[in-house]
């Protein structure tokens, strides 16, 4: 099985096209203001439009208004959503769009029953916890304290990089990887040989 990559945080026309040719399957959006990948609605907008077929747009809210996801959906054609707060089942369900959770993974975290509470999720986002951050944090987690029977597609995300990233896939066997700390030149800046890198290195593995 070939894994399928997504970049994460992307803020400008030149990332997505590097991405894009680089062979990324989907790319992320960040719709929270207190993250430095934040991108507003209009530019949002312009950047999905730019999207080649069959790759994925995803927007990432962190605990967001449904009012303020409404508006975003109303602008911009999203094909999945992520959520990356403390998001009941209910209020990722409430879109009628398909979604994905994320998951903040320490000792302790049973993930087994977060995949029973979020059975609607297309499936679970894994990342390091860091207390006070929601995510993209660039740090990793312990990979085994994912269960071999976890019955949802597993995106692993954490602390990923060209490095490391055939590693992650050869142990964990996840269906998809997710990057955006990893292959910055900046924050919000996306270095495209570090993005080629990843993308081949994931796939090769």
């Amino acid at each position: 099985m070939a894994v399928r990559v997504k970049i994460c945080g992307i803020t400008r026309l030149q990332d997505l096209r590097a991405a894009c040719d680089a062979g990324a399957d989907a790319l992320g959006f960040v719709f929270y203001e207190k993250s430095p990948r934040h991108v507003t609605i209009e530019a949002a907008a312009a950047l999905v439009r730019a999207l080649p077929p069959f790759v994925q747009s995803v927007g990432l809210f962190v605990d967001a208004e449904p009012a303020f996801v409404d508006a975003v959906l109303d602008a911009v054609p999203l094909d999945l959503l992520q959520f990356h707060g403390d998001e009941t089942p209910a209020d990722c369900a409430r879109f009628s769009r398909p979604f994905i959770k994320a998951v903040r993974v320490n000792r302790g975290t049973d993930l087994l029953k977060y995949a029973a509470d979020f059975d609607a999720a297309r499936g679970l986002l894994l990342d390091a916890f860091v207390a006070g951050v929601p995510g993209g944090t660039g740090e990793r987690f312990d990979w085994g304290l994912i269960p071999v029977n976890l019955p949802k597609p597993v995106i692993l995300s954490g602390g990923l990089t060209p490095d490391n990233v055939a590693e992650a896939v050869q142990r964990v066997r996840p269906w998809a990887v997710d990057v955006s700390s990893g292959v910055e030149a900046a924050k919000g800046i996306k270095d495209a040989h570090k993005v080629a890198q990843f993308i081949a290195k994931a796939k090769a593995s």
